[in-house]
This record gives C-alpha cells, structure tokens and sequence, in this order.
C-alpha cells in the first residue's frame, strides 16, 4: 500500500510539491482568513484528486 502512495506521489511532481507545500503553509504559518479558506479548499481538492486516483481500498 505504501508502495502505491510513493509510485504515485512520484509519478505528479508538481500536484505533489503543491500538496505538500499547501499543507505546510497551513500547519506552519497564519496566512489570513481568506487565503487559509482558498489554501484548504485546494488542499481538499488536491486529496480527494490523489485518493481517486489511488483507490487503495478498491477490490
């Protein structure tokens, strides 16, 4: 299972360098209200993106 998450992470270079960037920004720093509401919708966007394309609990 791990193996598939890194496959994948590896195989979107910059939606991955978005993801974790995003993330970052939000657990590290205080970006203002509107801008942390955008930053999490697109963080939100980006998770159900890879948990689509990764569908580790399919059959």
């Amino acid at each position: 299972m791990f193996k598939k998450i890194i496959i994948a992470l590896i195989d979107k270079p910059l939606l991955t360098s978005l993801f974790v960037t995003d993330l970052g920004i939000l657990l590290f720093h205080r970006p203002p209200f509107l801008f942390s509401v955008v930053m999490f919708g697109a963080l939100l966007a980006m998770s159900m993106y890879f948990g689509q394309k990764l569908s580790l609990f399919k059959n």
